[in-house]
């Protein structure tokens, strides 16, 4: 299926591993122009580099730290416009919610929340305007199913669907739609050593440690594995194209059937 983004410009924050870089690439590929962030200069040049050798034809890597203010006014002042803005950029831990000091919950809101509204405000309103554009959040299944060591982590997850639906409504009888991706627990850079810090047995090898995992801490997971990267790009490339046109406000899960509910 051509997902006509020939003529896109897309904006991919976090970009330099796991989830966003293979969005990127899939974006890349399918024909868009693809802007990727990231805090090191090295691992852009590898992350445009790999996209690049997968036959994206058009990829720059910008350099700013999207979940700092100054980080989204460097952006908003080097990329003008978007047609596609996937806000991926997020980080994870797992710490007791007790231990869980203010600058915790400060820095996660930061990271996860502040840096897709900052660049949603930035962009969202010449989408509107030049009435066509996508903007994407990527969430998590932790937003509705809540891991108990992971509390302020899933409050971040839970304030990206609320705002992502709530710019959604700003778009009424446009052509531009805000929808959320739920990932579940997926395959990425430093998943292993979350991973082992969570097992029985740190030593023990990863795929017992995965079915460990996915044995006692998810175990409602239909797919007990954990997703690949590429299979969220998928349904974040078609969210992105012309072809999702009557999605809008949603919240769609990539979460291998976690999550226990039908709606």
């Amino acid at each position: 299926m051509d997902l006509q983004l020939n003529d896109k410009t897309a904006l991919v924050t976090g970009a330099t591993a796991g989830i966003g870089l293979e969005i990127a690439r899939s974006l890349a590929t399918e024909g868009a122009h693809v802007i990727i962030t990231g805090r090191s200069q090295t691992k852009l040049d590898s992350a445009v580099a790999s996209i690049e050798a997968s036959g994206g034809r058009s990829v720059t890597g910008l350099l700013a730290d999207v979940a700092t203010a100054d980080g989204a006014a460097a952006i908003a002042n080097a990329v003008k416009q978007v047609d596609i803005l996937v806000n991926n950029l997020g980080i994870y831990e797992s710490k007791a919610f007790g231990e869980i000091a203010d600058a915790d919950w400060t820095h996660l809101f930061d990271v996860n929340v502040m840096s897709g509204v900052r660049l949603s405000r930035t962009y969202l309103p010449g989408m509107i305007e030049r009435n066509w554009g996508r903007i994407i959040f990527i969430s998590s299944e932790s937003g509705i199913a809540v891991p108990q060591d992971m509390i302020h982590y899933a409050t971040t997850k839970t304030a990206q669907l609320s705002i992502s639906r709530g710019l959604a409504q700003l778009t009424r009888g446009t052509n531009v739609t805000v929808n959320s991706v739920m990932p579940g627990p997926t395959r990425s850079e430093g998943i292993e050593d979350f991973l082992r810090s969570q097992a029985r047995d740190p030593s023990a090898p990863i795929k017992e440690i995965e079915a460990e995992f996915f044995a006692t801490a998810r175990s409602a997971s239909i797919l007990q594995r954990m997703v690949d990267a590429e299979e969220v790009a998928n349904l974040v490339a078609y969210l992105a194209s012309p072809r999702s046109s009557a999605t809008n406000g949603a919240a769609l899960r990539a979460e291998g059937g976690l999550v226990n509910t039908i709606a």
